[in-house]
């Protein structure tokens, strides 16, 4: 049985394209350029630094699991006593500075980059074929926009995953980032670039494809144009939060060797991809997926934090229209 086409459809692809184009086109007074994608970038940049800050206890524990597992072996909960019993309340939060600052900067390239590619990808081919082939446009924009923001990530994921395995290593982030710098060098900060990219652009992918699919699900029941500011947040909530998920299953194998390898320093002479090579095989298939219950329940909750704060903010700032290719009411 076929299903009905949407209230608002014609039953024409072509002019429904037409309609969409239209209707993803900014006002005559809405920002444009440099000036739009600040804005994307300034609510990126909010979002995630928020976000990932906000969770920094879980993030802590997350990573105590994945490198000592059999220390702490007790799970999500029993990971924060063990923590706070050796070590102290103010333990949980080691390594928000890195972690607050890194992210900031990531998700300024990610959100922002993100938007960008999209539109670039309907400037060259045409909103029409940009449209009817969206998925493969959120996948292009996602891949090239994380890559460009784990570059400015890595030095200081390396620094906060220096500082949570080795709470006496530094005295936060500019202690540890300096420390690294003058004792292992420049290429320190990029020995896990790799494994970040191996985890951050299958998250990122799935991320934004998933919640532009799930967005876009929703709005074929609900007419966006009628919809409150007040459930626009709800559905973006619901959708970050199963993108959210999603994410956290594909990526979580690439986080647990990304926080290995960050652990300590190689061996002379020892190059990076041998080092992976070792630990995927000390690791295992069970062993790569260590933490992944804290980690289920940080990044659904940060992906649907992120996605509702992005669009509030981009809201505040007139940064709307432009880039949506989805076919919604």
């Amino acid at each position: 049985m076929s299903t009905a086409p949407p209230p608002t459809a014609t039953g024409s692809s072509k002019i429904d394209a037409a309609k969409a184009k239209l209707a993803a086109m900014p006002a005559p007074d809405a920002p444009t350029g440099l000036a739009l994608y600040s804005r994307f970038a300034f609510a990126g940049a909010v979002c995630c630094s928020v976000t990932h800050g906000a969770l920094t206890p879980v993030d802590v524990v997350k990573t105590r699991i994945q490198l000592d597992p059999v220390t702490y072996n007790s799970g999500l909960i029993g990971g924060f006593r063990k923590v706070i019993a050796n070590e102290g309340a103010g333990a949980v939060w080691t390594g928000f500075g890195p972690t607050a600052a890194g992210y900031f900067l990531q998700g300024a390239f990610k959100f922002g980059g993100y938007e960008f590619f999209k539109q670039q990808a309907i400037n060259t081919f045409g909103y029409e074929a940009a449209s009817n082939n969206r998925t493969a446009v959120y996948l292009g924009a996602a891949a090239c926009a994380e890559f460009i923001a784990d570059i400015a990530l890595c030095p200081l994921e390396a620094t906060r995953i220096r500082l949570v395995s080795d709470p006496k290593f530094a005295n936060g982030l500019i202690g540890g980032f300096g420390k690294i710098l003058k004792t292992e060098g420049v290429g320190a900060f990029y020995s896990g670039f790799g494994p970040i990219l191996f985890k951050q652009i299958p998250y990122t992918c799935a991320k934004f494809v998933v919640f532009e699919k799930v967005n876009e699900a929703v709005y074929t029941f609900v007419d966006k144009s009628k919809t409150s500011n007040g459930m626009q947040t709800v559905y973006n909530l619901g959708s970050g939060l199963i993108a959210g998920f999603a994410a956290a299953i594909i990526s979580q194998p690439a986080d647990t060797m990304l926080s290995k390898i960050n652990k300590t320093k190689g061996e002379p002479g020892e190059g990076t991809t041998s080092r992976l090579i070792k630990i995927a095989k000390e690791l295992g298939l069970r062993g790569s997926y260590s933490g992944i219950g804290a980690r289920l329940f940080m990044v659904g909750t940060l992906t649907a934090g992120q996605f509702a704060i992005y669009g509030d903010i981009k809201k505040a700032l007139g940064a709307t229209g432009g880039v949506e290719i989805s076919k919604t009411n």
